[in-house]
């Protein structure tokens, strides 16, 4: 496997990584790692905010006392949609006033085991006529993707239609984001135990991809399968720009955490390479982090920034985009909160932030886990 390392390689970081762990909370002590190579910008350590920017504020909690809130999207009336990992619990929260917390059913997933459960959720872009939401679960099998109605505060029945999806203990991706062209991508990841699927073309898994409302191939994929793009280890970030461009963040293995720039039918890579160095073969990352700043899972725009959510890294990472470069990460709320795991815009253009101290790799508070609202 050809790696993309800096001059100085800190041994003590290498050592604190777990070999499988894209989520792992081991402690790096000891000298602080290096800043990766990359052919952009690659990212440093939490620094100031910009002269231009100012810093973004945690302006109220939403909700507290959750378990692993995964999937997060919004109903057109504001209220948000949320899905958690190990209850198997679908909920309803009110955007205003006292945030009310309403289940709206459960939809049964395999034994919760490392990362796999009931993952994203992602309304129907024309939600106000067919009241349908889209889940991506796993089950004892597969890892697949369901639609279901919702009538009023009821689930109802869900139905399968796109499936057999490779399962691993690690690395089952989830993320589900509507495109501006109203298909469906849908991130996938390589199961950890079997990294050559991503290389493998025929297998959805190490995988963004494009399909339908009703699970078929998107008209105009690349492949002639549902497969957008490919080379990937474990995407659960997905974020459309105000250009409609598709960027995603993919967990390293030891070194390098990345953000892409998604490209039709490219290749990011994984196996072959992590982080930079694969030209002219494969696309690199637009960033790179060391694995204790980042870990990367929810991925959203607004305001002409990606905003990152980080697991490990404890913090929310700010990302100017400027033309089509990436630019000048900023790290905010550093071990405040504990590990963040999802983000999403709100109607209102406000970040709604979800933390994941109860997924079994955190230290959980009296009143974790909490959906924070956070004003750019």
């Amino acid at each position: 496997m050809r790696r993309a390392l800096p001059v100085l390689v800190c041994a003590v970081l290498l050592a604190a990584c777990s070999q499988g762990g894209n989520e792992s909370t081991l402690e790096v002590t000891g000298t602080t790692p290096p800043t990766p190579a990359d052919t952009t910008t690659s990212a440093a350590p939490s620094g100031s905010p910009s002269a231009d920017d100012g810093p973004p504020e945690v302006v109220e909690t939403i909700a507290t006392g959750l378990e692993v809130p995964w999937g997060l999207d919004f109903f057109p009336d504001g209220d948000a949609i949320v899905t958690e990992r190990d209850s198997e619990r679908v909920l309803r929260i009110a955007a205003d006033g006292d945030h009310e917390v309403t289940e709206l059913g459960t939809i049964d997933v395999a034994e919760p085991f490392n990362e796999a459960g009931l993952l994203g959720v992602a309304l129907s872009p024309d939600f106000q006529d067919d009241r349908t939401a889209y889940f991506y679960v796993s089950t004892d099998s597969d890892n697949r993707v369901l639609r279901a109605e919702i009538d009023g505060n009821r689930l109802g029945e869900p139905e399968p239609i796109l499936t057999g999806i490779p399962l691993g203990s690690n690395h089952d991706g989830g993320r589900l984001e509507f495109g501006p062209d109203g298909y469906l991508y849908v991130s996938t990841g390589e199961t950890g135990s079997r990294p050559e699927l991503a290389q493998d073309r025929s297998s959805p898994a190490g995988k963004i991809l494009r399909i339908t409302t009703g699970g078929d191939p998107a008209p105009g994929n690349p492949f002639d399968s549902v497969v957008w793009s490919w080379g990937h280890r474990n995407v659960q970030g997905l974020a459309f720009d105000e250009r409609g461009r598709l960027w995603a963040s993919e967990f390293g293995e030891q070194t390098f955490d990345e953000l892409n720039l998604i490209e039709k039918g490219a290749n990011y890579g994984w196996p072959e390479v992590e982080g930079t160095g694969g030209a002219p073969d494969f696309v690199d990352p637009q960033l790179t982090w060391s694995t204790d700043e980042a870990s990367p899972s929810g991925l959203a725009y607004a305001d002409g920034h990606l905003w990152m959510a980080a697991l490990r890294g404890e913090r929310l990472w700010r990302v100017q985009v400027t033309g089509d470069r990436a630019r000048h990460p900023e790290g905010f709320f550093v071990g405040e909160h504990g590990r963040m795991r999802t983000i999403a815009v709100d109607p209102d253009g406000r970040l709604w932030v979800t933390t994941s101290n109860r997924d079994g790799r955190g230290d959980p508070a009296g009143d974790d886990d909490r959906i924070l609202l956070v004003r750019p």
